[in-house]
């Protein structure tokens, strides 16, 4: 398997891409790095991404009702796959309740 960031580099587009774009081409590889040949992941395969690759952002979560209500609501999904747009979705909803959100906030940056 060739390393994400050596797959990011190899996109023409993202040469002088924003750091943003090249976060955002981050995690599609990510995800297509572990979709199945449908573009799709098991609930299992997305809650190991989620553990491998988001740990910082779900770390200590795991008790807030927030947290506990967006992964309930994963496992309810009917399909028992998850697309693309539904993972990023996931992602931001971690995201925004994070208490690493937070800390980035209350970063200070100097010019």
């Amino acid at each position: 398997s060739i390393p994400i960031a050596k797959q990011l580099a190899s996109i023409k587009a993202l040469e002088k891409g924003s750091d943003l774009e090249k976060a955002f081409a981050t995690a599609a590889l990510v995800y297509n790095n572990s979709a199945d040949p449908e573009g799709k992941l098991s609930k299992a395969e997305t809650k190991n991404l989620l553990q491998t690759q988001f740990l910082n952002f779900i770390q200590g979560q795991e008790n807030k009702p927030k947290y506990q209500e967006v992964i309930s609501a994963l496992d309810e999904e009917m399909e028992n796959k998850i697309d693309f747009e539904d993972f990023m979705i996931l992602l931001v909803s971690l995201t925004l309740m994070s208490d690493l959100l937070q800390e980035i906030k209350n970063m200070k940056t100097t010019k």
